[in-house]
């Protein structure tokens, strides 16, 4: 009967045997001896039959013994360890050395369950209600007295609730806005346009915004309209737009500064039948870009841009639109601006991307919000609060990768930005490059046939058909700056020390 036989050998205690009269009996005492040489008889026959039999080829018996660390990681489980079951199991009678991978057993392992249950125990931000479609997570927004929320808006706010700034306006008149000055000022959670921020509030959006509408005819004599009605703004505006006059450029005001036209008027429709549009800002401040640059991209026409130094990011492309950066720049832009209204050919060049679809990377920021900022707002405060359960002894224990002879299998877990699960996927130590992870997401994607949060949202002529593209992969926890401009693994060293320091390291991943 081979292995499984040997293991009730004649000689052996049978589980029918009395117990003794007395312990100190010369029987007893032998009967002690026989119980704790018992496991190492068992051991040494196994392995003996195996020699012996030859049942076992020399890479199996390789990987039995490479799977001790497996052994020794389950004697430490709540069940304790059982050799000879494991035994037992472990070798299949002869057939298979090993029933489960690596993968296998690491996915049964790391299976830890969290406290909290959000289904059951939603987040809880207090304060006004809020609405949208759906959230991956659960969450609920208003007052309830009776009720210690997870987070609130403004401050102060009680012990272990999360204090959170909101706000869209310009940190150059709310000085709060400033990320480093909510912080020194309480607050736990930032809210702004900047996307630096802890959740980014920014004015972009494809439900808001028809960004790929045709493009009208330009019928309009004037080169450019304006919209401008604050005459105080703390930048240098005004004072472009009437460099661009006396450049020569005819200019249509509908806003209350220097008006020369009827402002009652539906501003993007309006702005259809002009070549150029005045996107000028209220301030020269990175990330705040409002509705004046997103719906020059509605009306297909050429924003020229007075405001965010880093207007580039927020382009379908980069020749989409046209910056003045310092009042020296007024006579050149005023050159290009004439250049392009008279070569039909160059404009339409600036405008293909609205027959041929804007950058990805024009998308990946787009996409961003297609998921409600209160909805990402509760994924940031479930996260935060999973990691720092994630600190205690218990999740400690997770083994995370798992060896065989010369080779390890790595636990890593992504998830979709937008979304709050974390799926499994697996790396091994002769692979840890950048490719293998973004290749192994895909495929872990692809066999859950996972539509990408935006697809409902985005402009069905950019959906692209059902294959996914990766545009971004990074841990999770950076700014959607980081995230989309300024993180990359410096080479597969760097991917590979980050996985080789970070147990069951987790991912966030941009389809575009």
């Amino acid at each position: 009967m081979g292995i499984i036989s040997n293991l009730s050998r004649p000689g052996l205690p049978s589980s029918h045997t009395s117990p003794p009269s007395s312990s100190s009996s010369p029987s007893a005492s032998n009967k002690r001896k026989c119980s704790i040489l018992m496991p190492s008889v068992v051991a040494l026959v196994v392995i003996a039959e195996i020699s012996f039999l030859g049942r076992l080829d020399m890479a199996k018996n390789a990987a039995f013994f490479d799977s001790l660390p497996e052994m020794f990681y389950k004697s430490h489980s709540p069940g304790g360890f059982d050799g000879e079951k494991f035994a037992i199991e472990a070798l299949g009678g002869g057939q298979n050395l090993v029933k489960e991978s690596c993968e296998e057993w690491l996915e049964r392992e790391d299976a830890l369950t969290y406290s909290r249950d959000f289904a059951k125990d939603p987040i809880w931000v207090s304060g006004a209600d809020q609405e949208w479609k759906t959230c991956d997570v659960s969450c609920t927004f208003g007052f309830d007295s009776g009720k210690k929320p997870d987070a609130a808006f403004g401050l102060p706010q009680q012990p272990g609730v999360a204090s959170v700034l909101r706000s869209m306006e310009s940190a150059s008149y709310y000085f709060e806005n400033n990320i480093a000055q909510a912080r020194r000022g309480g607050y736990d959670i930032v809210m702004t346009t900047s996307l630096s921020s802890d959740v980014p509030v920014g004015y972009f959006s494809w439900a808001e915004y028809d960004i790929m509408a045709p493009v009208m005819p330009k019928t309009e004599k004037a080169h450019a309209a304006a919209f401008i009605s604050n005459c105080g703004a703390r930048n240098f505006r005004l004072e472009a737009l009437v460099g661009l006059e006396k450049a020569n450029i005819k200019i249509d005001s509908y806003g209350s500064c220097h008006r020369n036209r009827n402002g009652n008027v539906d501003k993007v429709e309006a702005l259809k039948r002009y070549k150029f549009s005045l996107a000028f800002e209220n301030s020269n401040e990175e990330d705040y870009v409002t509705e004046k640059f997103f719906q020059s991209l509605v009306a297909g026409t050429i924003p020229v841009v007075v405001g965010a130094p880093n207007i580039e990011d927020f382009a379908p492309s980069p020749d989409s639109f046209l910056h003045i950066k310092e009042l020296e720049d007024v006579p050149s832009v005023a050159n290009r601006i004439k250049y392009l209204s008279k070569n039909p050919v160059a404009y339409n060049q600036s405008l293909r991307w609205k027959y041929e679809g804007p950058s990805d990377s024009f998308k990946a920021l787009v996409d961003m919000a297609a998921v409600h900022s209160s909805c990402r707002l509760c994924i940031h405060l479930a996260t935060i609060i999973q990691e720092k359960e994630e600190k205690s002894s218990i999740f400690k224990k997770r083994p995370c990768k798992c060896t065989r002879g010369s080779e390890t299998v790595y636990h890593i877990y992504v998830r979709e930005r937008g979304r709050f699960k974390m799926d499994s996927i697996f790396l091994r130590s002769g692979n840890l490059t950048l490719e293998a992870l973004e290749a192994a997401a895909l495929t872990k994607f692809k066999s859950l046939k996972h539509m990408p949060v935006w697809k409902p949202e985005r402009p069905e002529s950019i959906r692209g058909g059902d294959e996914l593209k990766v545009y971004r992969i990074y841990p999770v926890g950076l700014t959607q700056r980081q995230a989309l401009y300024s993180f990359k693994f410096k080479g597969d060293s760097d991917i590979r020390s980050h996985i080789e320091n970070n147990p069951c390291p987790k991912f966030e991943v941009i389809f575009v």
